[in-house]
């Protein structure tokens, strides 16, 4: 029998190991705690060659999943750090943030000599001690822009292959985990208790973390684990995420959108983004620039065809600075060798 191949209309034909590893990357996507025994069912596979292409993934670097806090929905501050730096302290810059908790999405662009850092400071204190402190003090970096995230278009717990990948609008509904029947959205920010600290913890270091394994970091029943941690994704305090190589979507261009719009076009343009298939995020930001977003494609032609044609063609925009991606040092954790 020959090999089996699909085509995807942003990242073309795959084998058939690939196009497996494409679905099962969505389907974590859309739950990353869903059992292998749901996602086999929905994708056609057996148990065990879900679980196999899963922990292959996860012990080679290019697979984790982790639950995340949206600090958003939690109304807390997030900033998008700009760092112009000297050629040769580019590098250890992106490195040092990288290691700590309060940073994500950071890269190398502007031909190394940028460094483009989310944060998500937990208190005013470690803000002030980072963009006050820390940043104006540190040898080679030349100018910092810090623009605060206004609104959030796309991203977050609306991932980047939900919006155009292989599954079918049935097998993702199939996916999709049920809210408890008590679950109600709270009006206003919600909040992450103290008591629940121990739990997010756990699951931000393994996101796939067994109940057993829950019970034993928290302290608590195995069954207040299972009502609390539903709580928390139903209330959106806290999504599970992945983070993985983009060689496993045969993807090798990222860019760093600024992009500029008559004020009454923010939110049209924000909006008509998120629906893009290139566009893996977009936000408002305050600012020189109106929106932030991230594009990923398969090669250089293809970001120019989408900067020339469909971004290029929106009412409203003015100016669009785009800054490709040398190389990602950070996705939501601390992990180097994803790639």
């Amino acid at each position: 029998m020959g090999t089996v191949a699909t085509e995807s209309p942003i990242w073309g034909a795959q084998d058939a190991q690939s196009s497996l590893d494409v679905r099962l990357l969505q389907a974590l996507e859309i739950d990353g705690r869903a059992p292998f025994s749901k996602i086999a069912a929905v994708l056609g596979v057996s148990d065990q060659t879900v679980a196999r292409r899963y922990r292959k993934l996860v012990s080679d670097g290019s697979l984790r999943i982790v639950a995340v806090r949206d600090h958003g929905k939690l109304g807390q501050d997030q900033w998008m750090l700009r760092l112009r730096c000297a050629p040769d302290g580019a590098e250890a810059i992106a490195s040092a943030l990288a290691r700590r908790p309060d940073t994500a999405w950071i890269g190398l662009t502007s031909g190394g000599t940028e460094v483009v850092c989310c944060t998500r400071p937990r208190t005013r204190t470690d803000q002030d001690d980072l963009m006050l402190g820390k940043l104006p003090r540190t040898p080679h970096i030349i100018d910092i822009h810090a623009q605060q995230v206004l609104h959030r278009f796309f991203g977050g717990p609306d991932g980047w292959l939900m919006k155009h990948g292989p599954l079918s609008a049935e097998q993702s509904a199939a996916l999709r985990p049920a809210l408890p029947a008590s679950a109600v959205r709270a009006e206003g920010p919600l909040r992450i208790e103290p008591e629940d600290e121990p739990l997010v913890a756990a699951l931000e270091e393994d996101g796939r973390a067994t109940y057993p394994e829950l019970q034993r970091a928290t302290g608590r029943s195995e069954s207040a684990v299972k009502r609390r941690l539903g709580a928390l994704r139903a209330s959106g305090a806290i999504y599970i995420d992945i983070e993985y190589a983009n060689t496993l979507i045969d993807l090798h261009v990222g860019a760093m959108l600024w992009i500029t719009t008559a004020p009454r076009a923010t939110d049209s343009v924000g909006r008509a983004l998120a629906s893009h298939a290139e566009i893996a995020h977009a936000s408002a930001v305050a600012g020189p620039s109106n929106i932030m977003a991230t594009a990923v494609t398969r090669d250089i032609p293809a970001l120019y065809a989408y900067l020339s044609g469909k971004l290029g063609q929106l009412d409203g925009v003015q100016h669009v600075e785009t800054a490709p991606f040398m190389r990602r040092v950070k996705q939501l954790t601390y992990r180097p060798y994803l790639r």
